[in-house]
């Protein structure tokens, strides 16, 4: 029988095999292409770069368009990229699409490209065979000076890692969204409120961290993580830098409601998906300032570790053991949805 893969991001190992054989770059203009842990592409026009990313909400079906602006507005965020342009592709399921749904869907695009300055430039919508649930491809474009781009490669031996906010944001606010009537009774309804509000509190876009960290200066490298949660984001910032990472688990900020939705399905937060948070590399020195900053703006941040050489590997340090960081074949949010 063929081997079958796992709700969620293909796996990493495969993932790279298909990109070595078929994706090959040779276009010189294209200053980063594709790869593991590379959050958008980049392409030179002159000293300004076109950021470019696609991504889609597939988990999500509540305010579905407005998932998507700022799930795609982050990836070029973490490039130090502007985002400036959004493209969508709406499939919609042929047995239940009405009106409603519909302009539910393109109300939430409108929202949120008024929330970030962007501008809707086109896309594609279509009643879809087969399809069970709206499923969202955002495309973004942005711009960069070519001198000022942020990459995940960039990450340095001996960077300080920070996070911002904390881990499994994205994931309370879609349990408490989608598994609202699985959820009534276990919890307070002011506890329920709180986490369907992570959206916005404190909420799903790191753009305006992303710039106060350009902005204050010391960065190496910024990354989204998104599928496969935070444990996943740093193997994939090890893996475009060719570094390793240490990382302190007692430093790792879970939100008490996070912690408690996780608990329900018994999803690990360190595998679980986690926009919301933006994960940095700065000089070690410029770890403080970075973090005065950006608490300075309403934005906690938090140092959890150490990018190390690559020999040292990804690890974790639990009550003062050092053991592998964890590898998830897909993301823990999975878990919640396999029933459906």
């Amino acid at each position: 029988m063929a081997e079958r893969f796992p709700i969620g991001k293909l796996p990493a190992a495969e993932l790279e095999r298909l990109l070595s054989r078929y994706a090959r770059t040779t276009d010189p203009r294209v200053l980063v292409g594709p790869g593991i842990g590379r959050d958008a592409a980049a392409i030179a026009f002159g000293s300004t770069a076109l950021v470019a990313k696609t991504d889609p909400i597939t988990f999500a079906t509540d305010r579905i368009g407005w998932y998507a602006v700022h799930i795609n507005a982050n990836d070029l965020a973490v490039m130090g990229a502007i985002p400036r342009w959004f493209l969508a592709t709406v499939l919609l399921p042929d047995d239940g699409t009405t009106v409603e749904l519909v302009e539910c869907i393109f109300a939430g695009l409108s929202e949120a490209c008024d929330e970030l300055g962007i501008t809707l430039c086109g896309g594609h919508t279509e009643i879809t065979y087969g399809l069970t649930r709206p499923i969202l491809v955002g495309q973004m474009l942005g711009e960069a000076a070519v001198d000022r781009l942020v990459t995940t490669s960039g990450a340095r031996v001996g960077d300080a890692i920070l996070l911002t906010k904390g881990i499994a944001i994205e994931a309370t606010a879609l349990i408490a969204r989608e598994k609202a009537e699985d959820l009534r009774g276990r919890f307070p309804d002011e506890l329920l409120q709180r986490c369907r509000d992570y959206l916005t509190d404190p909420g799903l876009s790191v753009v305006r961290e992303a710039r106060i960290a350009v902005e204050t200066g010391g960065v190496h490298a910024m990354h989204d993580p998104t599928e496969g949660g935070l444990a996943t984001g740093l193997r994939e910032i090890g893996a475009a830098a060719g570094v390793g990472v240490l990382c302190e688990d007692d430093q790792i900020p879970v939100l008490p409601e996070s912690a408690a939705l996780c608990a329900v399905y018994g999803l690990d937060p360190l595998g679980t998906i986690a926009s919301g948070a933006l994960v940095l590399t700065v000089v070690p020195e410029a770890a403080p300032a970075m973090i005065s900053r950006l608490a300075a703006d309403g934005i906690p941040a938090t140092r959890i570790g150490t990018i190390m050489p690559a020999e040292f590997g990804f690890k974790i340090r639990r009550a003062g053991t050092i053991s592998d960081l964890p590898v998830f074949q897909r993301d823990e949010i999975g878990k919640v949805f396999e029933e459906e």
